[in-house]
């Protein structure tokens, strides 16, 4: 999974962006743009849709999520349960949390996908608290039962086996794939990581 961020994007095309990551095998992409006003966010989400083959996920706002028509949102620890979410996402709708320790484990019971972290400390949620690393991780993991497990926070390529040995189904990546100038290639080399 790709995750954008403003920081990373400045000001550089977002579909473009997105659809190089695509080529290089992502298969799901969670738009996170903090800074953006929900009428942008919302435009961007429609234009995102219109231009993938692949899921296109509403980070924070299932409110823009419904409107734009995505494939799904992904919830935080702060933000709407995802119980009440289910009981107003249409079905089919993708549920993800966001998922760093026990507590936010309960919180995430009925999601779709939990991501977890951070693998390690990650540049673009420096508050995200104590890195998880592999013992860690697999905890959580454990814990998910049949929730898949994407982890989050400064996942590098070398990483993606160890995740799946850990019991993950994948990785979501921010800086490792728009922090370099091959969009294609960075996304390509967590694909066959």
């Amino acid at each position: 999974m790709l995750v954008t961020d403003d920081a990373l994007l400045a000001g550089r095309d977002l579909v473009g962006l997105c659809a190089a990551a695509a080529r290089g095998g992502i298969t799901s992409v969670e738009l996170r743009l903090k800074h953006a006003a929900p009428r942008d966010l919302l435009a961007c989400a429609r234009d995102l849709i219109a231009a993938l083959s692949i899921p296109v996920l509403v980070n924070d706002r299932l409110d823009v999520a419904l409107a734009a028509g995505a494939a799904g949102v992904h919830l935080g620890s702060d933000d709407l349960p995802v119980e009440l979410a289910r009981r107003v996402a249409p079905r089919g709708f993708i549920i993800g949390a966001s998922v760093a320790d026990a507590v936010e484990a309960g919180r995430g019971m009925g999601a779709d996908y939990w991501g977890v972290g951070p693998w390690r400390a990650s540049d673009t949620k420096p508050a995200a608290g104590p890195p998880l690393g592999e013992d860690g991780f697999r905890g959580i993991a454990r814990l998910a039962g049949a929730i898949p497990c994407l982890a989050i926070g400064g996942v590098r390529p070398e990483d993606v086996a160890l995740v799946r040995e850990c019991g993950g189904a994948g990785v979501a990546v921010a800086s490792g794939i728009l922090g370099d100038q091959d969009v294609e290639g960075a996304a390509r080399r967590y694909a066959i990581g």
